[in-house]
């Protein structure tokens, strides 16, 4: 539904870019419960009617739009709309992943330049359109999802290892330019087996320790989107990482 769009709202606006069925809902669940509208992206933009009606049965408003993340006029048209129609984006979250594994000699050019478009470009573009608009009002919050590929490379994790390093290397030079002017950039190393429908099907050994606390879970980790948000700009962080108990590092 888009309802949101016939009557511009006062609202303030948590913009979430890779709203899945997992991490990326979750966060826009927390910060509607909070009095935000959640403006929920995804390619698919029927995929998102469930986390949609999810939000408005718990008394949030919610508005899905369907946008290619990577599409540089996609992204503008998407910050022009929410901004003329909605409200100011006062959040805004980049959520794409692309964890998919190759062996490096057998990586063509195209699918490495897809995972590098997906968990490295796509986040420059909703980053970049993000605070172009918070500049001029010196406030907003600018949250960025990360891995453990953020930090650590794997066998078959070139493509995507390479394309979390870079964007955690963006995000490091976004904060600090933008930190001085009022926008609090912050990345997430995202470290473990996340609670997930492909997680159980998939990995059923990780997904086995979930009763231990040995699994993440979405609504947790998008309980610390929200603190860090929260918090006062004399101890802003710019970077958490997340993991279970039992997760080695």
């Amino acid at each position: 539904m888009d309802t949101a769009m016939s009557e511009k709202s006062e609202s303030k606006v948590c913009l979430v870019v890779g709203a899945g069925d997992a991490t990326g809902g979750a966060i826009a669940r927390r910060f509607a419960r909070e009095g935000f509208h959640a403006v929920v992206v995804r390619r698919g933009v029927d995929k998102l009617a469930g986390l949609v009606e999810e939000i408005e049965k718990t008394g949030g408003s919610a508005t899905p739009i369907g946008a290619d993340a990577r599409k540089e006029e996609e992204m503008i048209a998407l910050y022009d709309r929410i901004e003329k129609d909605i409200g100011p984006v006062e959040v805004a979250v980049f959520n794409i992943g692309g964890n998919v594994r190759f062996r490096f000699a057998e990586i063509e050019v195209r699918k490495f330049f897809k995972i590098w478009e997906m968990a490295c470009f796509a986040g420059f573009l909703t980053c970049r359109e993000a605070v172009r608009r918070m500049v001029p009002r010196g406030r907003g919050s600018v949250l960025v999802t990360g891995a453990s590929a953020s930090v650590k490379g794997y066998a078959g994790g070139a493509a995507f290892a390479s394309a979390k390093f870079a964007l955690r290397g963006m995000t490091q030079g976004l904060a600090r330019e933008y930190w001085p002017q009022g926008i609090h950039v912050a990345h997430f190393v995202i470290d473990g087996a996340i609670d997930t429908e492909f997680i159980r099907e998939n990995w059923p050994h990780a997904h086995a320790k979930k009763d231990q606390g040995g699994i993440l879970s979405p609504d947790h980790i998008a309980e610390m989107y929200w603190q860090v948000h929260c918090q006062p700009r004399d101890a802003w962080s710019f970077e958490l990482d997340l993991r279970p108990w039992i997760e080695d590092f």
